[in-house]
């Protein structure tokens, strides 16, 4: 019986062993899936900054990784050429009020969905998938700018941003679904104690939706931020309104339109720096969102 139970006890060990050096290989695959994925995503980024400090010589030959003389003097260059303290601040002014906006009107609308039945509520909501999944690019930018010619808005970056808010599907099917996940009792209560529909929204739902806000505002701000098409349109005769993405493209060429790839790479590095930093702040909310949580 004795010898039953021994070879009992060893066959569980084996086959606890066994199972934990499972767990080790597929824990270490992971490890080695998730750095070659960091490092297919981060090599780009480091070819740009590397390229950003070469000479416009060395890097058209392309021979080596790093540079053989560093040029910080690119930025300088790339700051002054490009104009960058106006463009930054027009992309500034342009993502913020356009997270903004798409932030009240998408919870304003992810509010009503979820909790009024009202006619045309299948309607509006397939209306606004069609907006998500339909892209018919540059054929609207003609109806969009006529548009902002009758309100007269064409030479002003409130233009730019009206249409940008305009397009905020996706921030409202990323917000409909955490409303759906808030209790009805809680809306309930705020009811007898004294809210109306409309402080339900300000006291009760906005507060819950932190981490949702957090993420929506992340990829908003990073969409207006890299959009080039629609400040292109609205800035060609208004030089002093053009963004970042518009006037990186004005370092293509230098003195005597010789190309200048080495000042794009140096500006292209500093555009990416403010998207950094609003990571960096919406990071928590983020997270939060992945795990599933909604935190009031």
């Amino acid at each position: 019986m004795s010898t039953v139970h021994q070879a009992a006890g060893t066959a569980a060990a084996s086959a606890g062993q066994a199972a934990k050096l499972r767990r080790g290989l597929s824990r270490t695959l992971l490890w080695i899936f998730l750095l070659a994925v960091a490092a297919l995503a981060l090599f780009p980024i480091i070819l740009a900054f590397f390229g950003s400090l070469k000479s416009n010589l060395e890097l058209s030959t392309g021979t080596t990784l790093f540079p053989k003389e560093w040029k910080f003097d690119n930025y300088t260059q790339a700051w002054n050429s490009a104009n960058f303290a106006r463009f930054t601040w027009n992309s500034v002014f342009i993502s913020f009020f356009t997270t903004v906006g798409t932030l009240l009107i998408g919870t304003m609308a992810a509010y009503a969905v979820a909790r009024v039945d009202f006619r045309g509520k299948r309607f509006y909501v397939v209306l606004q998938s069609c907006t998500l999944f339909i892209s018919i690019g540059a054929v609207v930018l003609r109806p969009q700018f006529d548009l902002m010619v009758a309100l007269g808005l064409q030479k002003s970056l409130w233009g730019v941003i009206i249409i940008l808010i305009s397009a905020h599907a996706t921030a409202f099917f990323m917000l409909i679904g955490f409303v759906r996940a808030i209790p009805k009792e809680l809306d309930e209560a705020a009811f007898i104690d004294g809210c109306n529909f409309y402080s339900v929204y300000f006291r009760v739902i906005l507060p819950l939706l932190t981490p949702a806000l957090g993420v929506t505002a992340l990829w908003t701000f990073r969409g207006a931020w890299n959009e080039y098409i629609l400040p292109l349109v609205f800035t060609m005769t208004q030089p002093a309104l053009q963004t970042l993405t518009v006037g990186l493209a004005g370092l293509k060429y230098g003195v005597g339109d010789a190309a200048q790839p080495q000042l794009m790479l140096a500006g292209a590095c500093l555009s990416i720096l403010p998207m950094l930093i609003v990571y960096i702040f919406a990071n928590k909310s983020f997270m939060q969102m992945t795990a599933g949580s909604v935190k009031g």
